[in-house]
């Protein structure tokens, strides 16, 4: 079995008002120091597959379909495992 983290963030292209927010929220409470936030998410799959590249193949067609959205945001891929 082997585990994959799928690591999906907005493209640089992209603004990012979600991090924006967080930005302002923390120049609000004296943490003027954050210049830029840029928000993404982590999303773990446990996989019944041997082979890294096959899970890889198989995570990008995911990927590409459902799990992100490929005009906005990119993703990349880390595999733990057999």
């Amino acid at each position: 079995m082997l585990e994959a983290n799928i690591y999906i963030t907005l493209k640089k292209t992209v603004s990012d008002p979600q991090g924006l927010a967080i930005k302002h929220a923390l120049h609000s409470i004296h943490y003027d120091e954050v210049d830029k936030i840029r928000v993404g998410k982590i999303i773990t799959l446990k996989l019944n597959i041997k082979s890294k590249d096959k899970a890889k193949e198989r995570i990008g067609k995911m990927c590409s379909k459902l799990l992100a959205n490929p005009i906005v945001e990119d993703y990349r891929v880390k595999i733990k495992g057999a």
